[in-house]
């Protein structure tokens, strides 16, 4: 169920990333009025610096609602953590975090930091909703698309479900729109494909027919990625298919 479009004003942190510049894009769409948060210039961008804490304060103060995007594989938490700081001296907007599914099950550095993320902003007595999504299929694509220039391409034994970021997007619009939900039901692709389809995939969209060979791969992290820690099947809201997004992009 769709919630109900108010008149809100909105500051999207990372809104010049992949995944921000969609949620932008989508919640301008929608009639929203937004607020850019970005370290870099650029027309219609409020320049601050979440590692840093410049400009954060005055991103923040008067909006509604802040959909974190930004994101940092070394500073995930520090970067939440400034951004929280910030969102009580300016009375407590709506904060909606984007996470990954599976941050709870696999143990992989990156998920742990999210994890802990999620654990602070729900702690933090701010109003929240945390959406954990699946892999995005950009990030399935750069993953694979140098293993394919080679002969013969392993390929571990697991499976992916990888999302378009404008379907998450989609997703986040109406988070952003609606009130304060906790966690939020996980957001998944439409399809559920292991590694030897992904890659055949981008095989065939570049045009390099190769060899693929699927292997074991030890360790508790590819355990649980091989156990489907990473997945949702109960949920498949994306509509854009791996393929699709393929052929959308051939020749960038």
């Amino acid at each position: 169920m769709t919630p109900e479009v108010v008149d809100v004003r909105i500051l999207v942190t990372g809104g010049t990333g992949q995944l921000g510049s969609a949620v932008v894009a989508r919640l301008r769409a929608a009639g929203e009025e937004v607020r850019v948060l970005s370290r870099k210039p650029g027309p219609e961008v409020v320049r601050g610096d979440l590692r840093t804490g410049r400009g954060i304060d005055s991103a923040v103060a008067g909006v509604d609602v802040v959909v974190h995007c930004a994101t940092d594989f070394r500073r995930e938490t520090a970067l939440a953590r400034t951004l929280v700081e910030a969102a009580r001296w300016a009375g407590g907007p709506h904060l909606v975090y984007v996470s990954i599914v599976g941050v709870d099950r696999v143990p992989l550095g990156y998920y742990r930091a999210k994890h802990e993320t999620e654990e602070l902003i729900a702690s933090s007595g701010l109003p929240y909703t945390i959406q954990r999504a699946t892999q995005f299929h950009g990030l399935v694509r750069t993953l694979l698309a140098g293993a394919i220039r080679l002969p013969v391409v392993p390929v571990p034994r697991m499976s992916f479900q990888p999302v378009d970021v404008r379907d998450v997007a989609r997703r986040l619009t109406a988070l952003a729109q609606g009130d304060p939900a906790g966690r939020a039901p996980d957001f998944g692709g439409p399809e559920i494909l292991t590694a030897t389809e992904l890659a055949q995939a981008v095989g065939a969209a570049s045009g390099r027919v190769r060899r693929i060979v699927p292997l074991t791969v030890p360790g508790e992290t590819f355990r649980a990625y091989a156990d489907g820690g990473h997945l949702a099947p109960e949920h498949r809201e994306g509509e854009i298919t791996f393929r699709e997004y393929l052929t959308e992009h051939a020749h960038m």
